[in-house]
């Protein structure tokens, strides 16, 4: 099954970087794709249990699904993940 998220607080390249990388270390998750013109991540998934730990993971890193709560600490999550895939890539 594919999905696609609208997420928040997607800026660059090392933002997604470090989305791609993160969620591919999920088992079960595959076929990782952002596009940031439009602020979204599509994946592979087997199971709709996936979905909600792609959720979490995403909010976890600072980029929280559209509609979800984006407060200052996921908007400095953000920042910090975005470095560390800048330093990833």
């Amino acid at each position: 099954m594919k999905s696609t998220f609208n997420i928040q607080n997607l800026k660059c390249g090392g933002c997604a970087n470090t989305i791609v990388t993160r969620l591919e270390n999920l088992d079960g998750i595959t076929g990782v794709i952002v596009d940031n013109d439009n602020h979204t991540v599509s994946f592979n998934h087997e199971n709709e249990t996936q979905i909600e730990t792609v959720k979490t993971l995403l909010s976890t890193l600072g980029y929280p699904v559209e509609g979800e709560a984006n407060p200052l600490t996921k908007k400095a999550k953000s920042f910090v993940s975005c470095a560390v895939g800048r330093m990833n890539k």
